[in-house]
């Protein structure tokens, strides 16, 4: 079979003919259909990732669909897969039985693939962190991003009466257009009144995966109580937060990791998205990539080109 590998931190993946594994006791055989390249994938390989990587070479890739010799098709998220031990990016791979989620035979396998890590970082903080309301306003810094952009599909579901995309990629920003109510680039002077303008009455949720100076333009335009979810950097490590601007508008500001929600709750949003999505109501494209092309998928997702899901060949 074949199998991407890490041999060395910081090292693009390799292909590798492999014998297929046997499982361990207690550990299921899974059947690859798609899985799913994310940036932290590229952060474990990197040998710098703050939980470690697997002894190299090693499998990466923290998630999958896949379908058991039972006949069970699964999701696999968990259990450390591409953590600490042999990840998902293999024709064929082993995992304990609490990381795998049953999905029906409806759902496209590239996409219920995609709708793990990235997908759940968007929609997680609207829903599960910031509780967005009806009727509220919501800022989506990042919304060129695949997180960002189920962020923007996650708040107008959610009932919110105005959305506003802010990204820095003008193709993916006009994508959003029939999404969002207003898109927003970074680029250009006096961000700040920009959003101001297309907030309205202000934004009562930020999604922040930019950090620097787009966070400080958009808390310039958040309402009364608004509350700011920082899921990443992009745009840097370091902003300057005013005090009186978050004591004057009594903000809350939280940060948020997929890694500090229950399972339970993880699990019960995903299948939400998957039949979502299946119905055509929730879309994340992807580009499929046969694990022989994994270096080109690799470099896709530390380029930000795109949702990155690698297929068996």
């Amino acid at each position: 079979m074949k199998a991407a590998l890490i041999t060395a931190p910081g090292a693009t993946p390799v292909v590798e003919e492999r014998d297929l594994p046997t499982p361990a006791e207690g550990e299921v055989a899974v059947e690859l259909e798609a899985a799913s390249l994310n940036p932290v994938d590229l952060a474990i390989a990197s040998g710098g990732f703050y939980a470690g990587h697997p002894p190299m070479p090693y499998v990466p890739a923290i998630e999958a669909v896949g379908r058991l010799d039972d006949g069970r098709r699964v999701f696999v998220m968990g259990g450390g897969l591409g953590v600490v031990r042999d990840g998902t990016a293999a024709e064929r791979f082993n995992a304990p039985p609490a990381a795998l989620v049953d999905i029906g035979d409806d759902a496209d396998a590239a996409t219920a693939a995609a709708l793990g890590t990235a997908a759940l970082a968007g929609w997680l903080p609207i829903t599960w962190a910031a509780k967005l309301q009806p009727g509220e306003t919501a800022i989506v810094l990042g919304a060129t991003g695949a997180a960002g952009s189920i962020a923007v599909q996650a708040a107008r579901i959610a009932g919110a009466a105005r959305v506003v995309a802010v990204g820095r990629n003008p193709e993916r920003l006009a994508a959003l257009e029939g999404m969002a109510d207003a898109v927003v680039s970074t680029e250009g002077d006096d961000l700040a009144g920009r959003l101001q303008a297309a907030a309205g009455g202000g934004a009562h949720v930020v999604f922040d995966a930019l950090w620097g100076g787009p966070l400080e333009a958009a808390l310039t335009a958040t309402a009364l109580g608004a509350r700011v979810i920082h899921v990443g950097q992009a745009a840097g490590g370091v902003a300057t937060v005013v005090s009186g601007l978050v004591r004057g508008k009594q903000l809350t500001i939280r940060g948020y990791s997929n890694f500090g929600v229950p399972r339970d709750v993880v699990v019960a949003t995903y299948l939400e998205m998957v039949d979502l999505a299946t119905a055509g109501k929730l879309v994340l494209p992807v580009i499929e990539t046969p694990i022989s092309g994994v270096a080109s998928a690799w470099g896709g997702v530390a380029s930000g080109n795109g949702k990155q899901v690698l297929i068996p060949g």
